[in-house]
């Protein structure tokens, strides 16, 4: 597993966090009273804010946005969305998370008929210069007949 500096790390999970929140509405929309996943976002930017890093603040944020993921099977967008800011949160523990919160940031884009493609665009623009080749090598949007797949890849040096 690739390692990363605290300071690419902190990039990372702020980066993370952005991918995270553009698809949020996905999942506020449809369950307006659960706050799990933004409470994990938040998580994310408060780490990244202080450099504080509370493990069980961390694993507990991520499971709750995965939980509440779970709980809103049959809606994708939502699902995805939930997932991505667990991904976002879980980068404080573990850097190569923040590439799983763009990866279900396009997944809950593409499952709601948005252009998955145009928002890989906007992700790779805002990684900082040193790490976008890395990261976005890794995350492609392909048009399957009518359809997107998104891939991430978890090869050599993930």
């Amino acid at each position: 597993m690739k390692k990363y500096s605290r300071e690419d790390q902190m990039a990372m999970a702020a980066w993370a966090a952005d991918c995270a929140e553009r698809v949020l509405p996905h999942f506020e929309r449809a369950y307006p009273g659960d706050d799990r996943p933004r409470s994990a976002i938040e998580t994310c930017r408060r780490w990244v804010r202080t450099g504080v890093f509370r493990m069980a603040e961390i694993r507990g944020s991520s499971l709750a946005a995965h939980a509440a993921a779970r709980e809103a099977k049959g809606n994708d967008p939502a699902v995805y969305a939930a997932r991505a800011a667990g991904q976002a949160v879980a980068t404080a523990h573990v850097p190569q998370h923040a590439y799983g919160a763009a990866y279900y940031a396009l997944k809950a884009v593409a499952a709601a008929g948005g252009d998955a493609a145009g928002e890989r665009d906007w992700q790779s623009e805002r990684l900082l210069a040193g790490l976008r080749e890395e990261i976005m090598g890794r995350i492609s949007v392909q048009r399957r007949g009518e359809g997107v797949v998104i891939r991430l890849d978890k090869g050599e040096g993930f």
